[in-house]
């Protein structure tokens, strides 16, 4: 099963915690402000019980918020608001695996900026499911681009085989890209809610 998410306005000063409770609250059938959701040691939001089987995540940037959420799975979703990058084969050369710096440094300065974009809310989306987030290692994971869109080809141990990964890019609103990133959780909880 795949999992849901959305687009929400999020106006500049505005927390984006209220605005994803109040998203996830009707789905999971509990009031927004009662879901259990804390921080893990890593800062990362995670549901408990009696939703502990699902895992939502959300992102904000420019004016805008991505949420998502999924049972049995952990998943990642992270949002870029598309801005130019002057600096970005700087930060793919410092950051990046090598093979995916070179990508970069093989297109033109325009595309350079879009696919800079794409590349990182993958990795961030990934790297947000596992639950450490960028501390984790942006070089610790390997993308390509296919005629399909960005596909993972390598990983680190800590993160499972790359196959396990199913990374979806998005488009949610005209300038912004995104990324939502999952893979299923064995023997996850059941959930009696939707």
């Amino acid at each position: 099963m795949n999992p849901r998410w959305t687009w929400l306005p999020l106006p500049r000063g505005t927390r984006a915690e209220p605005v994803a409770r109040a998203w996830l609250g009707p789905l999971l059938e509990c009031p927004a402000q009662a879901l259990p959701i804390a921080r893990d040691r890593h800062g990362r939001p995670r549901l408990a019980e009696p939703f502990s089987g699902w895992d939502c995540n959300w992102s904000h940037s420019g004016g805008g918020l991505v949420v998502a959420l999924g049972q049995g799975m952990q998943l990642g979703i992270d949002l870029e608001w598309q801005r130019p990058r002057a600096r970005a084969l700087e930060l793919a050369r410092r950051f990046f695996h090598a093979s995916e710096a070179d990508w970069l440094a093989r297109l033109a300065a325009p595309e350079r900026g879009h696919a800079f974009i794409r590349l990182w809310c993958a990795k961030e989306a990934v790297l947000k499911a596992h639950g450490r987030g960028l501390a984790f290692g942006l070089d610790r994971l390997v993308f390509v681009d296919t005629a399909d869109g960005l596909h993972l080809l390598e990983s680190d141990a800590g993160l499972g085989p790359p196959d396990c990964w199913r990374v979806r890019e998005l488009a949610p609103e005209p300038g912004y890209l995104g990324a939502l990133a999952w893979r299923p959780v064995p023997s996850a909880p059941s959930a009696e809610r939707p």
